[in-house]
């Protein structure tokens, strides 16, 4: 049997693994300074509410990318291919929730779709999301968020910003029916990927003519800085909507600082596939970077669990998620030099002295010290070629004549000092130097 991975799949060694550990933990500590708090979600869902006419919608790429199975009760089920809607659910089932409710998931979701760098068929999520909040210094928030994560990443990053109901205006100002604006939506979410040309062709296949589709693209053209770009839009767009829109992403820059905005990018064009999204939309991008796939992206999506409980309740909602696999490709290829090949923090090389290292490793662990030790009776300088190869930034070497004296030899790695200490010494020598 020849030995490969499913497609689009991929196993992450120690190394790569610390990474991906490394970001995850620099995330949740953002996440967790805004105040939001975990949740956990199961990865199959039933296929119904993955293609809830209030989730995704059915023309959404995601749709067509569900991967589908059967349990024994012949239910059709199906990965999920996003967080949202999972939380969407636990909102539903748990009505009693105190509201504002602010969670954050991390995990796996699937697609069967295209593979490239920092796109996958598994890969994971790290979502932020509140529910229970119409206003719009919440979507401010979440967006504020993102930058803070970016600098606790050190990602040179940016923002994009747009609003949904904007759009629909642009739609509606190019004499576009309300039936197709959210098969245009999908149509124009394609422009920054395929071009102009290529979006045109699609939207002439779905019977548009060739005036209104001149007079939708041109809304796109507008250029400028914030403020100029919304005058041009007050300009030629008179439709409720459309007004609705300009006054909410408005309002949502209006909690920006000049520095601030540098980060947050208001593009006129940018649509977001998903035709669950309601109000503002935004997506994240590392500047310079060969990893041309956000890093980022969400919006607020005011009418979700309404549809999934078929009732009138309202529960506004707005969230972002993070990419891990899309983070840590831009960190390989940037070839940033990650120094943790292993958690190891001290190695134990023993001369003759097994049994005592043996119980020195216990006493470094009970300290909290993440250790490990020669098992195989190897020379000194075959352990500490090792050491080094690992990158493990301590080694204590002990022999007779340490033991002699009740000490230890503790060698850095990094500087090459050595000192003769104590093991309770050595212990509070590398604790300090965390």
């Amino acid at each position: 049997m020849k030995l490969e991975n499913s497609k689009g799949t991929k196993d992450f060694g120690p190394e790569e693994k610390i990474l991906r550990n490394e970001v995850v933990g620099r995330l949740v500590k953002v996440f967790e300074r805004y105040g939001y708090s975990p949740l956990e979600t199961p990865i199959i869902e039933r296929y119904e509410l993955l293609s809830a006419k209030s989730g995704a919608g059915e023309e959404s790429d995601a749709m067509k990318e569900v991967f589908t199975l059967t349990d024994q009760g012949n239910r059709k089920l199906g990965l999920k291919f996003e967080q949202t809607l999972s939380f969407a659910r636990f909102i539903g089932m748990n009505p009693t929730l105190n509201m504002p409710f602010k969670r954050y998931e991390i995990g796996p979701v699937f697609r069967d779709g295209p593979i490239k760098l920092g796109r996958y068929r598994q890969f994971w999520q790290c979502d932020v999301d509140v529910v229970g909040c119409k206003e719009m210094s919440i979507d401010s928030e979440i967006l504020l968020l993102a930058l803070d994560a970016f600098k606790e990443l050190g990602l040179d990053a940016f923002l994009e910003v747009n609003n949904r109901k904007l759009l629909k205006g642009i739609i509606e100002f190019a004499g576009i029916k309300d039936e197709l604006a959210d098969s245009v939506i999908i149509s124009i979410d394609k422009l920054k990927k395929f071009g102009k040309d290529e979006v045109r062709k699609e939207l002439e296949q779905k019977g548009i003519d060739d005036d209104k589709i001149a007079k939708l693209l041109s809304a796109f053209d507008i250029s400028g800085s914030f403020e100029e770009k919304i005058r041009m839009l007050k300009d030629i767009i008179k439709n409720d909507i459309g007004k609705q829109g300009i006054a909410e992403i408005e309002e949502v820059f209006s909690y920006f600082s000049d520095e601030q905005k540098k980060n947050i990018i208001f593009n006129v064009a940018l649509a977001r596939g998903l035709g669950y999204y309601t109000g503002t939309i935004f997506e994240g991008f590392a500047r310079k970077s060969e990893v041309t796939s956000s890093i980022c992206g969400g919006g607020r999506y005011d009418n979700m669990i309404t549809g999934l409980l078929e009732n009138k309740k309202e529960f506004p909602c707005v969230g972002i998620s993070f990419g891990l696999d899309v983070i840590t490709d831009v960190f390989k290829a940037e070839k940033k030099d990650f120094e943790k090949k292993t958690v190891t923090k001290v190695f134990i090389v023993p001369i003759k002295t097994m049994k005592q290292c043996f119980s020195i490793c216990k006493d470094l662990r009970d300290a909290g010290i993440s250790a490990d030790m020669d098992f195989m009776a190897r020379g000194i300088s075959k352990n500490l070629s090792y050491v080094n190869a690992m990158k493990i930034p301590y080694a204590i070497i002990v022999g007779e004549q340490e033991l002699q004296q009740n000490k230890v030899k503790l060698r850095n790695m990094k500087t090459g000092n050595e000192e003769i200490l104590s093991v309770n010494d050595a212990v509070e020598r590398t604790n300090k130097n965390d």
